[in-house]
């Protein structure tokens, strides 16, 4: 038995399962601790299946939590931001092109120190050893809690990071150490950024972890605390503590995880329709297509993995305005649909109550909206439909018609058919689509790094890479028969001198559930 939690802006949903099979679940309103409304959604999906808390083997939780923290400039933590690259990089400073309010919410606190090696891995200087020990004497006199540590090409030398990361801990041994090749892939500035963000959240993950363990504690459950990754697969809660970054994207990565499993299909557009936003994005081989381009998180450019998801302002809570022209969204009464929705007794006209007044979903007071004129609902169905399918234009890769997966509280929106669209699912438990995703998370891995087939050929190069990647799935809680690659991407270093190849590696396996 397992639990799958998504803690949404304007909802928390809880589904309970038993192999794939879905037993009971769940949608409860979050509240603003977070932590009330996770409690409220797995008592419920407890009472409703009546599975004892001692048959729990697992939960699961998704959260954007540290994300939107990081987007509001909210409970941030000054970091020290310690580059090796010296006598290389010294141009391009850390934070150049970051906002001032983040600027000014992290600090400055910026130590430049030589070292480094080429993409080959060849070392063109020694570490500074010396330049750091001053930089770690300082951090201990400022008292900062969070170091960010970036070295050049530094995926495919960890050394370099490692000793320096040896070196500040002598001296600030409480200090939070985020390493860039943990959070990070090629690229020293978008690395170095991500490096950057982690370690400025890492007290806050610290913090909401440790309240996703009292409230399971408060219902009984003793099961292990899991957290859903960016990609879709799963890290331990104590992982999770020190990667908050790598769950930034975790919501509509569950989502299309979930409709998948549903929809039993591995190629589909996924749309996602929430309280407040739409999230489209693509499903490739089952998890969740990979955006090719920088992030942007927060106005920082980083380039970790994340889902290629389109957010656009349509979701059940959005505000209808207009007469004439009629739009639907972005402004969204978010969680406090249940006070202010019509249907729930309140003023505010929302998306859900044309779906209601429509008769295309039947929640709440219908007659609070039996009186609504139907030239209004027709339009304001029809600005919702034509903003969907916008969004799914802009995501497609070609003008052939897709399938689509409908998931999401909000999937009632969709009444029609969809231009575009070749076949349309709203599968069972589509509402909850984003807990299941995270219930079924599995454990996964990526090797990403710069190689040269030279003598050995290609096909030995990616059989060891492959080995690797997989012994880190093993080592991450993979069960060792399960685990398979998935993935294998190469591109040509064509400005590169050498004949050298990006490559990167994913792989995957089930979750051992022993003890």
């Amino acid at each position: 038995m397992r639990i799958g939690v998504d803690v949404g802006g304007t909802n928390t949903d809880a589904v309970i399962m038993e192999g794939s099979r879905v037993l009971a679940s769940a949608k409860r309103p979050t509240t603003e601790d977070v932590a009330g409304g996770m409690v409220a959604a797995i008592r419920a999906v407890l009472d409703d299946s009546q599975v004892p808390v001692s048959d729990i083997h697992s939960v699961m939780v998704g959260t954007t939590q540290f994300i939107n923290a990081f987007v509001e400039r909210k409970h941030l933590s000054e970091v020290a931001i310690i580059r090796i690259a010296l006598p290389l990089s010294e141009g391009i400073p850390p934070l150049v092109d970051w906002p001032d309010d983040l600027r000014a919410a992290i600090g400055e606190h910026i130590y430049m120190v030589g070292g480094g090696c080429y993409y080959t891995g060849a070392e063109y200087m020694p570490l500074d050893e010396e330049a750091l020990v001053k930089a770690a004497r300082d951090i201990r006199d400022k008292g900062l809690e969070a170091v960010a540590i970036t070295s050049i090409f530094a995926p495919i030398r960890q050394d370099y990071e490692e000793r320096a990361a040896a070196i500040i801990r002598e001296y600030a041994p409480d200090v939070a150490i985020t390493q860039s090749n943990q959070v990070g892939s090629l690229n020293l500035v978008e690395r170095e950024n991500a490096a950057v963000i982690n370690a400025s959240l890492m007290r806050l993950s610290r913090q909401v972890i440790d309240s996703y363990r009292k409230s399971l504690a408060a219902l009984d459950i003793n099961g292990r605390l899991y957290v859903t990754q960016n990609d879709g697969t799963l890290m331990s809660a104590e992982a999770a503590e020190q990667n908050p970054v790598m769950t930034c994207s975790a919501g509509p990565t569950n989502s299309m995880r979930g409709a998948g499993f549903l929809s039993g299909l591995k190629e589909a557009v996924v749309i996602d329709i929430g309280g407040t936003t739409t999230d489209v994005g693509f499903l490739h081989h089952g998890f969740p297509r990979e955006t090719t381009d920088a992030n942007d998180i927060g106005g920082v450019r980083t380039n970790f993995s994340m889902p290629d998801v389109l957010s656009i302002g349509l979701g059940g809570g959005s505000i209808v305005a207009g007469d004439a022209e009629v739009t639907v969204g972005p402004a969204s009464v978010g969680y406090r649909i249940l006070q202010e929705a019509r249907i729930f007794g309140g003023s505010t006209l929302t998306a859900t109550d044309i779906a209601v007044a429509s008769g295309q979903a039947d929640i709440g007071d219908a007659s609070a909206v039996s009186t609504l004129p139907s030239e209004l609902v027709e339009n304001a169905l029809s600005d919702m439909h034509s903003k969907i399918e916008t969004a799914l234009d802009r995501m497609k890769t070609s003008a052939r018609a897709v399938p689509a997966v409908l998931v999401g509280g909000g999937h009632v929106l969709v009444s029609r058919s969809l231009k575009g669209v070749s076949e349309l699912h709203r599968p069972e438990h589509a509402s909850v689509a984003n807990a299941i995703g995270a219930a079924i998370g599995q454990v996964g891995a990526r090797i990403k790094r710069i190689v040269e087939y030279g003598d050995s050929g290609r096909d030995e190069v990616i059989r060891q890479v492959s080995e690797e990647v997989k012994r880190d799935v093993v080592e991450a809680g993979g069960i060792p028969e399960t685990v398979k690659v998935v993935e294998i991407e190469e591109m040509q270093m064509t400005y590169l001198q050498a004949n050298a190849v990006s490559l990167k590696i994913r792989a995957i396996g089930d979750l051992a559930t022993g003890d």
